[in-house]
């Protein structure tokens, strides 16, 4: 099963949520590659690996300089792995401009290996690019980050519009997972509005499981831990081990 975390707006907790919930899939005994589609490198980072020495990324394996297999790393969490992002995944827009059928190139690239892994989680970059759109074109499922506070929706219509394209022209398979809803306080009347308006909008789509605002949360990722290795005790964490079976369950 690959699953592509997309949101085009930034800081919606679209990377948190795709190193914890691989995490708890790897716990649960699935074992899960987390694919780092994101030129700013933060999932790779979050899992101990230092962006400044990460020489290889998927944007070598898409310009065809070298194989999946060749950079995909063990993490210290076992049934865990890591395909790392880096810098140069900034330059994908343009190298692969003129390639034939360049929606079509991670698909293809993970056709090989894609029956290795019970899970593939693909952390997208922050906008409807072309990155973006070979994730949509290789994922089976979608799962959407929604942060809980105004002008949560926004934007939203404009990722529908996309995996709606996708999904007639690409990936007639492509179907959304989940809606998640992070950064919930629940002790607000905003998250409590947002959260109403959101199920509204996507009903039964939205998992019961919700992201709270919690400081380990923020806190693992310097570190380069999960927060099942950071504090596995805390709030956040069991809101990760909770989205991971209900994922389990959706799947």
């Amino acid at each position: 099963m690959i699953i592509a975390l997309v949101n085009q707006k930034g800081g919606v907790g679209k990377t948190t949520t795709c190193i914890n919930l691989a995490a708890y899939l790897a716990v649960k005994n699935k074992k899960t590659l987390l694919i780092d589609l994101d030129a700013q490198a933060n999932a790779s980072s979050g899992l101990g690996y230092e962006k400044k020495i990460i020489k290889r990324s998927l944007y070598h394996v898409l310009t065809g300089e070298c194989d999946l297999n060749d950079i995909i790393k063990r993490t210290d969490r076992k049934n865990l792995f890591l395909c790392p992002g880096n810098i140069d995944l900034s330059a994908s827009e343009l190298s692969l401009a003129n390639e034939d059928q360049r929606e079509y190139l991670l698909k293809q690239k993970l056709q090989g290996i894609k029956e290795e892994y019970d899970y593939i989680l693909i952390d997208c970059p922050p906008s409807l690019g072309l990155l973006t759109v070979n994730a949509l074109v290789a994922s089976d499922r979608l799962i959407i980050p929604i942060q809980a506070e105004y002008y949560a929706l926004e934007g939203v219509s404009m990722l529908m519009e996309s995996y709606m394209r996708v999904k007639q022209s690409l990936n007639s398979d492509l179907e959304i997972l989940g809606v998640l809803m992070t950064m919930v306080d629940t002790r607000t009347q905003l998250s409590k509005q947002v959260s109403e308006e959101v199920r509204k909008h996507f009903n039964n789509k939205v998992f019961k499981t919700v992201i709270p605002r919690n400081v380990r949360l923020s806190e693992a990722p310097g570190f380069g831990e999960s927060i099942y290795e950071y504090d596995k005790h805390s709030k956040g964490a069991r809101a990760y081990l909770a989205l991971a079976k209900e994922v389990i369950s959706r799947t």
